[in-house]
């Protein structure tokens, strides 16, 4: 099932039966078919997957505007408003399509969108399980962020990862993203929230749909407290 709303497209996928979990995907559009088939594969039994594209990547999905990055290509900022559009018109919509009310509701994402799922369980209620993979943990300021800040509903399960080659670069932006991660992923099992921090093999580009359907599954199967 696919529709359009607000700018977006969104695919709709599902081996639900009932009352099953539903997890918002930000991803690249054409992309959330090949990730359902890759969770199917993995064991992924009973959930709705909705894949939301048609997103300006680095605006969209970054929390806040930051000192520039690459020649100053890129645009950041507007997760708050993306937030906003998400939980007010997307996901409405997604519900009104579903058979009944999820048994909850996740968030994943790769990369940007994987910064994006962690933030915006910051910024609302909505999700109560985050997997982000390969996230932009890099980003100016994000460390600092998750320190001072609390989750507005504390997640049952966070799922991190990243690929061991990631931190291997000449980026001095990028290069702090596995120290970042892995003090995130401290910062939260201290603060008693079940925390997965996996390792890949490869670099931010290695199997990005494996890792991407990997993360949703850990989510998934973890059992509610």
């Amino acid at each position: 099932m696919q529709f359009s709303i607000s700018g977006r497209t969104v695919d709709i996928f599902s081996s639900a039966e009932g009352i099953a979990p539903l997890v918002i995907l930000n991803t690249i559009q054409g992309e959330g078919a090949k990730i359902f088939e890759k969770c199917l594969e993995l064991g992924c039994k009973n959930f709705t997957l909705a894949a939301i594209g048609g997103l300006n990547w680095n605006h969209d999905l970054s929390p806040w505007e930051t000192p520039d990055i690459r020649n100053n290509r890129y645009s950041f900022g507007g997760a708050d408003e993306y937030i906003s559009q998400l939980t007010t018109q997307i996901m409405p919509e997604i519900l009104s399509k579903l058979p009944g009310k999820p048994e909850f509701t996740a968030i994943a994402g790769y990369s940007l969108a994987g910064l994006f799922a962690l933030y915006a369980t910051y910024r609302t209620d909505v999700f109560s399980r985050v997997a982000s993979v390969s996230g932009s943990l890099w980003f100016p300021g994000f460390t600092e962020f998750a320190q001072s800040h609390d989750f507005v509903k504390t997640p049952d399960c966070i799922y991190l990862s990243l690929g061991d080659t990631e931190a291997k670069t000449r980026d001095k932006n990028l290069a702090p993203v596995q120290k970042n991660t892995e003090f995130i992923a401290g910062l939260y099992k201290s603060r008693g929230i079940e925390t997965i921090f996996e390792l890949n093999c490869g670099n931010h580009f290695t199997d990005t749909i494996g890792r991407t359907a990997k993360g949703i599954k850990k989510i998934i199967d973890t059992v509610s407290k």
